[in-house]
């Protein structure tokens, strides 16, 4: 093992930077925290992504509201997905005690309490700000992601999406989607199938199921308007500081089909609208995902590829993605070796697996000099963590054990009065809270299919004569007009149910319908 002033020269080097950077906390020596030797993470790299992972209670919410108050007073915006519900302390200051003071004094900062700029969103019924994305904004693509269909099945959802384009039928929210499924298998399959190819009935069976399983896990609640537009995500408030949105989550754990719904948008839709960026001085944005396990753990295959797929692409975009978890082998290892700062609080290891898991986990950070880093994971304390980044050049930097500083923000909940308070002041509410309910899809279908079964009946009521009055049947037989004759006819008949059966397909097909199917900027 190296000695202490080696050490020291080290981390002095390796956490030193020309540009602007945030502070974690002092390095830690042979248990001890060196005051003043500083660890610091340069903005210029905090695009590349990052992970905090640890055992249950060593501290990984703390180090990640510590994060969060870190950007937000550099002027980065922050999202959080707060599962556990322990977040929105963020927008109240905390309060100092005897261990937070000998903290900072063994790190050589003065503590400092503070509150931030916090904005609540919501997904289901928790208060807050309401996060919508209406069909056609997902795509037949995503939405075929989301419902988890084989090739046949999403074929018939881009047919769908296709018609409801050509046809200008609105696809807003689920019951949309369900009612075109519907049409297309009843009074409008004719045309469909002669416009636009044949269609299985089973398939459509199945991808109703599919979309009445993602209703009760509440999705009907999330698809609809007004859609929430991810620019109001990079708030910054009047006195210069990143606005921290906190999308409560609490009642979701067990419907992971509706967080992957959202997950899936929210990314896709960052990707989409946000501008080429390059290497930024600093993110526009950091997306911390809170109890990462659980995410990865029950999501499908298609959040798992768009995950994988995004965390490759996005930070030219200026955006950080950041996974809280429990161990690192939580994350699947192509998500895994793209983040470049890791975070990772103590391990335990209880069992032979645990250590096996440990010596695994302890291979994916750099060999270090001045720890055994198996011994070293399973010794931090609470609140202590090893930390690796990415150097201004990109460079992966010393593993160094990290004495973590205090959250400046309340350790704690809100109260539901302190959240109310939060809630009347916010100035999206407003934006996003009103139901809109517009004629779309299924109010127009209906509309159709209504009218035309009333001109079918209409019509065949029309082309019906009255019955003749009774007569004698000699005279009857005698005295039968050429126009009875004509209408009694077989063939005359059958004529008579193909017109009224053409004229109600014609009315059925006629979809030219004000409006166009909503796409989003």
């Amino acid at each position: 093992m190296g000695n202490k002033n080696s050490f020291a020269d080290q981390i002095n080097k390796s956490f030193s930077f020309k540009g602007d950077y945030i502070t974690l906390g002092g390095a830690i020596f042979e248990k001890e925290c060196l005051p003043n030797l500083l660890i610091n993470i340069p903005l210029k790299t905090l695009n590349r992504h990052g992970l905090i992972s640890g055992a249950t209670g060593t501290g990984k919410t703390k180090t990640l509201q510590l994060l969060a108050e870190s950007l937000s007073a550099k002027s980065i915006p922050v999202l959080l997905m707060d599962i556990k519900g322990d977040l929105s302390g963020l927008a109240q200051p905390g309060s100092i005690n005897p261990k937070i003071e000998e903290r900072h004094q063994k790190i050589g900062i003065p503590y400092s309490a503070s509150g931030f700029p916090v904005e609540l969103l919501s997904l289901s019924n928790e208060k807050g700000v309401r996060l919508r994305a209406t069909v056609s904004e997902f795509g037949p693509v995503l939405f075929s992601k989301i419902l988890e269909l084989n090739d046949t099945q999403s074929s018939i959802v881009s047919l769908i999406f296709k018609f409801c384009d050509d046809n200008d039928l609105p696809l807003v929210d689920l019951k949309d989607f369900k009612k075109v499924l519907q049409f297309s298998t009843e009074e409008g399959k004719e045309k469909i199938e002669k416009e636009y190819g044949k269609i299985s009935s089973s398939s459509i069976g199945i991808i109703l199921r599919k979309i009445i399983e993602l209703e009760q896990q509440g999705a009907d609640v999330f698809f609809g308007e007004k859609s929430f537009e991810v620019d109001d995500l990079v708030k910054i408030d009047e006195s210069g500081r990143g606005v921290i949105s906190i999308i409560r989550l609490i009642d979701l754990q067990n419907r992971p089909k509706l967080f992957s719904t959202f997950m899936l948008s929210l990314l896709a839709e960052i990707y989409s609208s946000f501008p080429e960026e390059g290497d930024l001085d600093q993110p526009k944005l950091i997306i911390f995902i809170d109890e990462a396990h659980l995410i990865f753990k029950e999501a499908s295959k298609a959040l798992l590829e768009q995950i994988e797929t995004i965390i490759k692409l996005i930070r030219s975009k200026g955006v950080g993605i950041y996974f809280c978890t429990q161990n690192p082998t939580d994350i699947p290892a192509e998500v895994l070796s793209q983040l470049g700062l890791k975070v990772q609080h103590a391990l335990r290891a209880f069992t032979a697996n645990d250590r096996k898991m440990i010596k695994l986990v302890s291979e994916n950070y750099p060999i270090s000099e001045f720890y055994k880093t198996d011994e070293l994971l399973t010794s931090l304390g609470i609140g202590e963590a090893a930390i690796t980044a990415l150097d201004e050049k990109g460079s992966p930097t010393p593993l160094v054990a990290t004495l973590l500083c205090a959250p400046k923000s309340r350790m704690d909940v809100l109260l539901p009065e302190e959240i109310d308070a939060l809630i009347s002041k916010s100035k999206l509410i407003g934006k996003y809270n009103s139901v809109i309910d517009r004629e779309s899809a299924y109010e127009m279908l209906s509309e159709k299919i209504s009218i035309s079964k009333q001109k079918e009946e209409s019509f065949a009521d029309e082309i019906k004569l009255p019955k003749q009055e009774r007569q004698p049947q000699t005279s009857r037989k005698e005295n039968k007009s050429t126009l009875d004759k004509v209408i009694n006819n077989t063939l005359t008949r059958q004529i008579g149910r193909t017109v009224v059966r053409e004229v109600t397909r014609g009315l059925l097909g006629v979809l030219g319908l004000g409006g166009s199917t909503r796409r989003r900027r």
